[in-house]
């Protein structure tokens, strides 16, 4: 799954092309065994700024890119052509920039992500939520959001679930704790059309929704929501969490290892998609 182009399904992110260069860039200077604090030495700037552009928080110039390419020994005209390509593309707006969205970067990740693995404890995915339920949540939000604000983030949450379908589809599998579905969000109309819709789409191919029931007892991700995004090689997968206090995106191997056995194990404890279909069936009989 890894190794599949995508190039024609979907546009190139920004956000991604910026992580796809820092990952090559980051590759030629440990293979040409050079600290980043060197790197900094040698093009007279800070190491803060050679770490942001390896890890994409910053995206590098073509001047950067050449000086880099110059101090790494990277002859090869095809070589330098990409990297050049990386840093303009890296440099463009995504569709989703003009609606200054607090999740920004996980939209940009999000838009070319092979894979999209995640558990909830306690709201419905964006990708599969319906504008209503969207709707409940951001008139819930404190400090209350403008209206024309949460018509803008419906609009950018429908957008969104574009990625579902289409020739190479993202693949979703949605991991949700039982309370997801017993919580009432909009009210009883609301909660009936939102559960529907995902019955709806556990009908695609690569939508993949299983529940864990209470009666399963603790698991490894007691209130802890997490979201493993996976994209295509070079570019690392990121583990995102997103709490009241901020959103944290995690890269190293060892955390994103780890995020992942945790999800196998939720996979395990939680009930397959046919029962975890027929458990939101009958939650739709107690709606109407």
């Amino acid at each position: 799954m890894g190794g599949e182009d995508l190039s024609e399904a979907r546009p190139r992110s920004p956000t991604v092309r910026r992580r796809e260069l820092g990952t090559l860039l980051r590759a030629l200077r440990t293979e040409r065994g050079l600290t980043a604090e060197e790197v900094a030495e040698r093009l007279l700037c800070s190491p803060a700024k050679v770490s942001r552009m390896e890890t994409g928080h910053r995206g590098a110039t073509a001047r950067d890119v050449r000086d880099l390419c110059d101090l790494f020994g990277v002859s090869d005209p095809a070589q330098r052509d990409h990297l050049m390509s990386l840093a303009r593309e890296g440099k463009t707006r995504g569709w989703w920039q003009p609606f200054e969205l607090p999740y920004a970067t996980y939209v940009g990740l999000e838009a070319e992500a092979i894979s999209i693995r995640s558990f909830e404890a306690d709201v419905i995915p964006g990708l599969l939520q319906t504008r209503d339920y969207a709707r409940a949540l951001h008139e819930s939000a404190t400090p209350r959001l403008p209206a024309e604000v949460i018509d803008q983030r419906i609009e950018v949450r429908v957008t969104r679930q574009a990625l579902l379908s289409g020739a190479r589809p993202l693949r979703l599998v949605s991991i949700l704790d039982e309370a997801v579905l017993r919580r009432v969000v909009g009210g009883r109309s609301v909660m009936h059309g939102q559960i529907e819709h995902i019955v709806s789409a556990c009908g695609k191919r690569n939508v993949t929704v299983q529940v864990i029931p209470f009666v399963a007892g603790a698991h490894p991700a007691l209130n802890s929501p997490f979201t493993i995004i996976e994209l295509e090689a070079p570019v690392p997968s990121v583990v995102y969490v997103e709490s009241l206090a901020g959103q944290i995106y995690m890269e190293r191997t060892e955390d994103i290892k780890r995020y992942e056995q945790i999800f196998d194990n939720l996979c395990t404890i939680a009930m397959g998609q046919n029962d975890s279909i027929k458990l939101m069936m009958k939650f739709l009989l107690s709606l109407t």
